[in-house]
């Protein structure tokens, strides 16, 4: 049976639904637990979360993917909590990036002179937390990730970030979950750098692309056979295109012939320490950009393509 990694564990792929395939529960800027001024009330935090999984849940989603990664406030204990009590199906993550939220420990190891983490060793970091659950800190394993993340820097993808990439690829291939990288500079180049270990396009998902530097690059993603995903649908600022252009977006690749490529997110916050966040709500795609998209043109097919069938397809644990 195909399956997927929840944090309760696998569930077949066909009872994901409607899923919002880019989002954040607690985001934690890396340093911020340990700052006296903020406060972490991991129960307060339940509650602000499950109310906004609730009213996900209401507005018709049944799956969220976390992708925070490793070390941006992943609390594995509170998603398997959260699961529970929302019924809302939460895929965590695994991963990490781009080099400067990384901690010391993972940009200067033990040698002389002090160099990145070669891929393998992100590679066998990652892998370990599919193959014997993520890291709960100093405490144990649980459950299994159910999709590796990574981004590059801004300015350019690094040597670390490179590793970073390529650690996940192969972290991919090793254990049949997806990629999801978020770009730097360079969407193709980003790309191929994943590409280039091997891993099959459709196992790749390529965030950010709805930032107005990734213009052009969208329908070149997508014939190259990865995902084209439209992260910050709602945020309409300096870095990002606005929704009618999201909407012509999407209707351009449609006709185009890749509605099987399309993914769609809001990138929003549940709870943020240390930096703003996104207080979008996660069923912001559902209830506002839907009625955007039919309004234009988009068929319910193309909806449920883009909403269901592709993040279904994506999240497939493949060779299992």
């Amino acid at each position: 049976m195909k399956s997927v990694n929840t944090v309760l564990g696998p569930v077949p792929a066909a009872e994901l639904g409607t899923v919002a395939v880019h989002e954040a529960l607690l985001s934690v800027l890396p340093g911020a637990e340990h700052a006296f001024d903020l406060e972490i009330d991991r129960a307060a935090i339940f509650e602000t979360l499950a109310a906004k999984l609730a009213d996900f849940r209401d507005q018709g989603g049944q799956t969220i993917v976390d992708t925070t990664g490793m070390f941006h406030g992943r609390d594995v204990l509170l998603l398997e909590a959260l699961s529970r009590s929302t019924g809302v199906h939460i895929v965590a993550s695994t991963g990490m990036g781009p080099e400067e939220l990384l901690g010391g420990y993972f940009l200067t190891p033990q040698t002389n002179p002090p160099t990145p983490w070669p891929a393998e060793k992100f590679a066998d970091l990652f892998t370990k937390e599919i193959t014997e659950g993520m890291v709960v800190p100093r405490v144990e394993r649980r459950g299994a990730a159910g999709v590796v993340v990574t981004a590059a820097t801004r300015q350019g993808m690094t040597a670390t970030d490179e590793s970073l990439a390529r650690g996940a690829a192969r972290t991919a291939s090793a254990t049949g979950v997806p990629v999801s990288i978020r770009y730097g500079a360079d969407v193709l180049h980003d790309l191929g750098v994943v590409l280039d270990e091997g891993l099959p396009a459709d196992r790749v998902a390529v965030a950010g692309l709805d930032r107005k530097d990734a213009a052009g690059a969208q329908l070149e993603v997508a014939h190259r056979g990865a995902y084209v995903v439209l992260d910050h649908v709602g945020t309409e600022d300096d870095e990002h295109i606005t929704d009618a252009e999201r909407v012509s977006l999407v209707l351009d690749l449609i006709k185009a012939g890749h509605a099987d490529r399309i993914l769609l997110s809001a990138n929003a916050t549940g709870e943020a320490v240390g930096h703003p966040g996104n207080d979008l709500p996660y069923g912001f795609v559902l209830a506002k950009f839907v009625p955007l998209l039919a309004a234009q043109g988009a068929t319910d097919e193309d909806v449920q393509r883009i909403l269901v069938d592709n993040p279904r397809e994506l999240l497939t644990l493949h060779g299992k």
